[in-house]
């Protein structure tokens, strides 16, 4: 049983940050701005928005054979991120449509998903989220958004927007990473922003630091204290 002094603790060791919202809000063209060197597992083929970023090189995804490519990545992770400092999964919720698109082939019509096939998604997701999140690096993941209802316990039911990925994994996925937020543009100035603290209508968290929201370029900039009332 290994024991560590909270003060031995870095909050910023080996991160786990994962961004949410619409596509083409800038969740990719982000990772230009994290330190060090990156690589980037493709999952929905927009990479051409990371073209001559220094420091970034891009492993693109087999979108036909999903279950096979990403246990060939897994495979070969342990060999190739000793040369990295970051690992970044770009789009976890078209990966979960790609692999529901595969088992959809092997049904009795083709085309539809079993009920066995949603129950095989839940452990093949943790089993990959855990494979990948007790690497020894950074790592971020991006996400669409969807909502979800939840029942407050005054019996109140609201919408919460949350990344989109089926919820009997959500909240595994949500539980071990460092930071969620939740991506926006200001309709009045078009600046991009960043909700980290949650609220009864967004899931956000940060446990890194003591920001509640931030400018979408200096999400991965831990430290810095919470943007004025106001800010972009």
């Amino acid at each position: 049983m290994k024991i560590t002094k909270a003060t031995d603790l870095q909050r910023t060791g080996n991160w786990r940050v994962l961004l949410y919202g619409k596509p083409g809000i800038g969740k990719t063209s982000v990772i230009k701005t994290i330190p060090g060197r990156t690589l980037v597992l493709s999952l929905d083929n927009s990479e051409k928005v990371l073209a001559g970023t220094n420091n970034v090189d891009v492993i693109s995804f087999d979108r036909e054979h999903p279950t096979e490519f990403m246990g060939e990545f897994l495979t070969e992770i342990d060999s190739i991120i000793g040369d990295y400092d970051n690992l970044v999964i770009d789009n976890i919720s078209s990966f979960q449509i790609d692999w529901f698109v595969e088992q959809g082939r092997s049904s009795k019509n083709g085309i539809t998903n079993e009920l066995q096939q949603y129950n095989m998604f839940t452990n093949y997701f943790i089993r990959i989220l855990t494979a990948l999140y007790k690497r020894p690096i950074n790592i971020y993941v991006t996400a669409w958004e969807d909502t979800r209802e939840l029942n407050l316990e005054t019996g109140q039911i609201i919408t919460q927007y949350v990344p989109q990925i089926r919820h009997t994994v959500l909240s595994n996925l949500l539980g071990l990473t460092d930071v969620v937020g939740r991506v926006q543009v200001n309709p009045e100035t078009g600046g991009r922003g960043i909700i980290l603290e949650g609220s009864d209508g967004v899931y956000a968290k940060n446990r890194l630091d003591n920001r509640t929201a931030c400018k979408i370029e200096e999400v991965f900039a831990f430290g810095v204290e919470g943007l004025p009332e106001g800010t972009d």
